[in-house]
């Protein structure tokens, strides 16, 4: 072993949990839309597609689950009792802006017609405002506690843990 990887801490970076933070919000989100609408698909091939990438988000979040408990930040039992749908609602919204504002950024950059240019920054704009009003939403409603650490982590992991109890 060398001694440069003898001096790291026995916990995660501050830049790691919160890269993590977002795949778990995102990995359970998405299973929990898959698996309300699992039910509603008739091909039988789609169907187990449907059911075999369930099984594998429902691995991947408990995976990355215990990744938690060497968060820079210690977590507590503390509950909030929030409104599922709602907050999967608005969870779903705040993921489609942030991937609307990423992917029209992209776009930009490979831009070469001013007109263009000039429509995907106004969409950008767009997609940025309706980013702050759905985060608004749900940093008031309780549901995206952005500048309390320990209670970021926890909504994560019951968030998560939602998503996993979800029958379908």
């Amino acid at each position: 072993m060398s001694s440069h990887s003898s001096k790291r801490p026995k916990h995660l970076a501050w830049h790691e949990t919160l890269e993590t933070h977002e795949l778990i919000v995102y990995q359970s989100t998405g299973l929990m839309k898959l698996k309300k609408t699992v039910g509603e698909i008739k091909d039988a091939q789609l169907k187990s597609i449907y059911n075999e990438t369930i099984k594998g988000l429902e691995k991947n979040i408990k995976e990355l689950l215990q990744f938690y408990k060497l968060a820079p930040s210690p977590r507590s039992d503390e509950d909030l009792l929030l409104n599922l749908d709602t907050k999967f609602y608005a969870t779903d919204l705040l993921i489609f802006a942030k991937t609307a504002v990423r992917n029209s950024a992209i776009v930009i950059t490979e831009t070469a017609t001013p007109q263009l240019r000039n429509t995907l920054n106004k969409q950008l704009q767009a997609a940025v405002r309706t980013h702050g009003k759905i985060f608004d939403f749900m940093y008031k409603k309780g549901y995206y506690p952005a500048y309390d650490f320990k209670k970021l982590l926890q909504n994560d992991i019951r968030t998560a843990q939602q998503a996993l109890d979800m029958k379908y």
